[in-house]
């Protein structure tokens, strides 16, 4: 069985979760307790992850991070979700980067630093990072505009990736996604549909954290 090491609020933990849930994948979810800093310990980084970051998956003897591995390595394995041709799975890696880079990155640090920061964020950092998000947004909302997945016919680890952030109460952002960008918001209903979803706080460990700010 997989083994998952995930915490609730990690949008990128989600990731890995949805896909395996889509799988139809049972797995171990073990906690990593990251409010309490235990992944920037140095034991905890050398025996668990030398980035400090959670998912980190457990198939047998090999380990993974990086939600963008993860997922590819379960896309090939099982041989669903990723990409039906070798074009595909071309397009999937071109979104899966300018996700992790981009989409997911703006979009994750801005909720961190307005729910779960330590102290209450600078509104020039917010507001360098709501423009970046716009941005990144604007482009995905346009693209899904004239069809109904990010790559081909179905959903692939693009949306999977894509989608981790998107399923989270809004009051942690404070962006409502669907009804700024609409074409996303059809979208997060399409993947509500598949089977397997459940929301992140159902599908992962942890006690649910009021937002702070």
């Amino acid at each position: 069985m997989y083994r998952l090491h995930c915490f609730g609020q990690s949008g990128n933990a989600f990731k890995v979760a949805f896909m395996l849930r889509a799988l139809g994948e049972p797995f171990e979810p073990v906690f990593v307790d990251f409010f309490t800093g235990i992944s920037r310990d140095p034991a905890w980084r050398e025996e668990h992850n030398e980035m400090g970051e959670a998912p980190i998956l457990e198939d047998g003897d090999l380990r993974l991070t990086q939600s963008g591995a993860i997922l590819t390595h379960l896309a090939n394995k099982h041989g669903r979700f990723g990409g039906a041709t070798e074009r595909d799975k071309l397009e999937v890696l071109r979104w899966i980067l300018f996700d992790n880079h981009k989409f997911t990155s703006y979009f994750a640090t801005y909720r961190f630093m307005k729910s779960f920061g330590p102290v209450q964020p600078d509104p020039v950092v917010m507001k360098f990072l709501l423009g970046r998000i716009e941005a990144a947004f604007g482009i995905v909302d346009k693209h899904l505009a004239t069809r109904e997945w990010m790559v081909g016919d179905g959903p692939t680890i693009a949306d999977f990736s894509l989608s981790g952030y998107m399923f989270y109460p809004i009051e942690e952002s404070g962006i409502d996604v669907a009804a700024r960008w609409p074409h996303i918001g059809a979208w997060i209903e399409r993947l509500k549909r598949v089977p397997g979803w459940v929301p992140p706080y159902e599908a992962m460990p942890g006690e649910r954290i009021a937002p702070k700010w």
